[in-house]
């Protein structure tokens, strides 16, 4: 098991605004290995750069503490803890080449210029910047201002690179490039990196495992596969991908799946977890009431309307054709909205606004939570 480079404890933070009292970070505690990347997602507000800045130490927590490596920095300064943080804007100086940018925080340290030279020259190499050392920030474009922040943390040797929505100022090509950049970099130095975004796609695709925080709470840590497939809540389920969330009478309950009753008639039945914020877990699922049967688009398969009781009926509402897929809105007899995404072959049929249709919901990828 790797050693835990990060611990948070109960870490809480409370902010007074007049006579109220906000709860921007509730009760978080979180274990991060060596060489773990870590991704805080969630809807602006949640506390995940809140919680970013207090493990930084430019916010102290009003409750908990914090660790890193076995030593207590809970109210540790910021200059004794080691971390290297990439900013949003990126935090250049304007007026400094960008071998000055990146030297500024080994002189700051008081290191000798031979002793920096190499350093600094090899911080660019591994960002994929070299020779351009004499250049200004105004000079360089977004993705490359970018890699010098980069290099400019990497050259101080952190213990922890902390890294609060890097990507937001760049075009959605170059964010998509450079994401791909910081993970390759990440895992070739091994270091331990916690990473904010409200981009679902930049945590998916980046983290070994993923931090959902919503409204100062954590409502999911996991891998991006166990958020994905295994969501703990409602709110991570709508949050991570697109997911249909149709509320539906239970029927019957077994052991790990439970049955509901298809509007129009029939049954269909599906995994049903048992969320870890539940402890009752043997009252969370009742026949007669309802169940929330999470269904992604693309597990969806939209055909001519037929009598098999484990389809569901549905209208179309409207389909579009995007080239890969047809995107279809439908209408279940209850009235409930469904979104599928149909991989499209030559020759398919595409149904039209207004035709009765069946709907084929993958079962062993669909699953149900508490209503």
């Amino acid at each position: 098991m790797k050693k835990s480079a990060l611990e948070l404890r109960d870490v809480t933070k409370v902010f007074q605004k007049g006579n109220d009292m906000f709860r921007a970070v509730d009760m978080v505690n979180l274990s991060v290995a060596e060489g773990e990347m870590v991704t805080f997602l969630g809807p602006s507000g949640c506390g995940k750069t809140t919680t970013l800045r207090m493990v930084a130490g430019f916010e102290l927590p009003t409750d908990g503490r914090i660790t890193i490596r076995g030593a207590d920095m809970t109210n540790t300064p910021v200059n004794k803890r080691q971390i290297g943080f990439v900013f949003q804007n990126y935090a250049l100086f304007p007026h400094m080449s960008v071998y000055n940018n990146v030297a500024y925080g080994l002189k700051a340290r008081g290191e000798k210029e031979s002793v920096i030279r190499p350093k600094v020259f090899s911080a660019l190499e591994l960002v994929g910047l070299k020779q351009v050392e004499n250049r200004y920030p105004g000079q360089l474009s977004g993705g490359e201002q970018q890699r010098v922040a980069l290099a400019r943390v990497i050259v101080m040797e952190p213990q922890l690179l902390l890294m609060d929505e890097p990507l937001s100022n760049l075009d959605a090509k170059l964010r998509l490039h450079m994401r791909s950049e910081i993970r390759k970099l990440q895992k070739k130095l091994g270091i331990t990196c916690l990473y904010v975004t409200h981009d679902q796609g930049e945590a998916l695709t980046m983290a070994d495992r993923i931090v959902v925080m919503n409204k100062g709470r954590v409502e999911q840590i996991g891998t991006p596969f166990e958020i994905y497939s295994n969501p703990q809540s409602l709110f991570v389920a709508d949050f991570i991908g697109h997911a249909n969330v149709l509320h539906l009478p239970v029927t019957s309950i077994g052991d790990e799946k439970i049955s509901v009753e298809i509007p129009g008639g029939g049954s269909f039945s599906a995994r049903a977890l048992r969320p870890q914020v539940y402890h009752a877990s043997d009252t969370i699922y009742r026949t007669g009431s309802t169940a929330a049967l999470i269904v992604r688009p693309e597990n969806i398969g939209v055909i001519e309307r037929d009598s098999d009781e484990n389809h569901f009926a549905a209208v179309v509402v409207s389909a579009i054709f995007v080239g890969s897929h047809i995107e279809y809105e439908m209408t279940l007899k209850n009235g409930e909205a469904v979104k599928a995404s149909v991989p499209y072959q030559n020759g398919m049929t595409i149904f039209r606004e207004g035709q009765e249709v069946s709907l084929i919901f993958d079962a062993p990828n669909s699953v149900f939570l508490p209503s």
